[in-house]
């Protein structure tokens, strides 16, 4: 069954109030208690309480998850490395489909293009996509994909224009991947 990080969404998320990291300052995304629970290395489970969380998306930060009430989760307490937050390889881009950035990387080196993004829509369309549990932010990383590989081919044109990494959704990538009914065309 389909994620519903994956399902169309009406309109975009919409942050009840801000929360801001206590580490960095930035505000961060809403994560479901279900991604939490799945993610975080069993000694530290017993310190989730029934707060809303957020996932810090700042790359230098080392916050995972944050709460209100001053709970954190660093990457040390994560069961996974995030991506986003990683700078050595492995760095995971597609946790569900095992895609790491060097794969996208070495496709495009090799054949000029990547077709990660091709293979990770049609596993979403086919309803493989286990984002919630497998993804430290809880979201579909179709569009982290689709970014990578707009970097890789930018940096093997040697284009002035390369798309650097980025801890922020893409509105025009991240609605692909929310837009993925049995009626859209992949």
């Amino acid at each position: 069954m389909m994620s519903d990080c994956c399902q169309a969404l009406a309109e975009p998320q919409r942050h009840r109030s801000r929360l801001l990291c206590r580490q960095c300052g930035s505000e961060g995304q809403p994560v479901d208690r279900t991604t939490i629970e799945a993610l975080l290395k069993p000694e530290s489970l017993s310190e989730v309480n029934g707060s809303q969380y957020m996932f810090c998306e700042t790359p230098n930060c080392p916050v995972v998850y944050y709460a209100a009430d001053g709970m954190q989760f660093k990457k040390e307490h994560v069961r996974v490395r995030v991506g986003l937050k990683e700078t050595e390889d492995p760095v995971p881009v597609c946790y569900c489909f095992g895609v790491t950035e060097r794969m996208i990387d070495e496709e495009v080196q090799q054949t000029g293009r990547s077709s990660a993004s091709i293979r990770i829509r049609a596993e979403v369309k086919a309803g493989h996509c286990r984002c919630e549990v497998e993804n430290p932010s809880g979201q579909c990383c179709l569009g982290d994909a689709i970014r990578v590989e707009k970097r890789a081919a930018a940096e093997r044109s040697g284009s002035d224009h390369a798309v650097a990494r980025s801890g922020g959704k893409e509105v025009e990538d991240a609605a692909i991947c929310q837009d993925s009914g049995t009626d859209r065309a992949y």
